[in-house]
């Protein structure tokens, strides 16, 4: 097959997707993207870009695949001459009705509006992980029903039968090297290796880390993350507070390096009120670091049942600031041991990409079949 990708906001998430994809599918793919930027013009006027991008493309195409920022009415108007008739999935890493708004900001439906209309002219909509899929159609009666006349509720059911969720695959092997165990005497190290942004609650986790030293807890710090977008000011604080304690600060575009970085951690904690999958969280498990996750969101579906309560280890899950707290003393003051790395691997051993793209192969030739016949 020849599958043409659209990505208008090209980062992050979405570009681990596509190289994941345009390394290890069997199928021929050409990519139209757009860098990182404006995203909220990229949900409006790229189509335009991307139409022009996709007339000089010589080959013909069987399949377009689409990402949520794509505006799909708008590139399929575009290009009807052309692609007629070719069938679309739409892959939703986020969307823009039950994303979190920074505190004091407006929901634009515009947008919201956008991803509904795009997911409705899919052949196949799929989403990033169960999570997603369930809190998208739980919000989006409530959505179209502030529309009054012709909310069009009765498009959910079509539009639900067509969705289903594939999770993104991992570039686990490119993390893959020897680890060297912390020993009882260390002091051990907790990783942030996500978004510096406020819906990942930094603030929460530095008030935790606070009262853990105030407590007397001994530990170092990993502040990795992607800090492009936002520089909360708790990690300048932190920085000031933990000093040599900090092995690193910042984020890091070398894979090597980063995958380094994260097999000297031993603990990865998330604070976070958002995610709709965890790329940042299950890399650092699988690197060897006990994860500290809220029992929400997408967390309880990626860890595997027999690890949310182990027996004989730390927990994993919390449910509130103080369980956290809690939680992280008896780590850090060793009264519980951390999930051997072989019991971390195999959280998302399944999940690497070399495996995991056939998942989506499949997909993509089920989705062009059933609009032939």
């Amino acid at each position: 097959m020849n599958i043409l990708i659209l990505e208008p906001f090209l980062g992050g998430s979405s570009k681990a997707f596509l190289n994941g994809l345009l390394e290890n599918s069997r199928h021929s793919i050409t990519p139209l993207t757009l860098t990182e930027k404006y995203w909220q013009w990229r949900q409006h006027g790229s189509s335009i870009n991307l139409a022009e991008m996709a007339s000089a493309v010589d080959q013909p195409i069987d399949l377009i695949v689409a990402s949520n920022f794509t505006n799909l009415p708008a590139f399929v108007s575009l290009t009807r001459r052309r692609f007629a008739g070719v069938p679309i999935v739409l892959y939703m890493h986020e969307n823009q009705i039950t994303k979190p708004l920074p505190l004091g900001e407006d929901r634009d439906v515009t947008y919201c509006y956008v991803n509904f209309l795009s997911a409705m002219i899919a052949d196949r909509v799929v989403f990033s992980s169960q999570f997603h899929f369930e809190s998208f159609f739980s919000a989006l009666p409530e959505f179209l029903d502030q529309f009054g006349e012709y909310a069009h509720k009765e498009t959910i059911v079509k539009l639900k039968g067509k969705s289903e969720v594939l999770y993104p695959g991992l570039f686990l092997k490119s993390l893959d090297r020897p680890r060297t165990p912390t020993s009882f005497t260390q002091a051990l190290t907790v990783v942030w290796n996500q978004r510096w942004e406020f819906d990942r609650n930094p603030a929460m986790f530095f008030r935790i880390m606070n009262r853990l030293d105030d407590a007397g807890c001994e530990f170092n710090l990993i502040l990795a993350g992607d800090s492009e977008f936002e520089k909360p000011v708790e990690f300048e604080k932190a920085q000031k507070r933990y000093g040599q304690r900090v092995l690193h600060y910042g984020f890091v575009s070398n894979q090597e390096e980063y995958s380094s970085l994260l097999h000297k951690g031993d603990v990865v904690v998330s604070t976070s009120d958002h995610e709709f999958f965890s790329l940042a969280i299950l890399e650092a498990i699988h690197c060897g670091n006990h994860p500290l996750l809220p029992r929400k969101l997408t967390y309880p579906e990626l860890i595997p049942s027999n690890l949310h309560e182990p027996l004989l280890h730390a927990p994993v899950f919390y449910d509130d600031e103080d369980h956290l707290f809690r939680n992280m003393k008896r780590i850090l003051d060793r009264e519980v041991a951390l999930l051997p790395e072989t019991s971390l691997r195999s959280v998302s051993k399944h999940m690497d990409w070399g495996v995991w793209v056939n998942k989506f192969d499949e997909l993509f030739e089920q989705t062009l079949n059933s609009v032939r016949n």
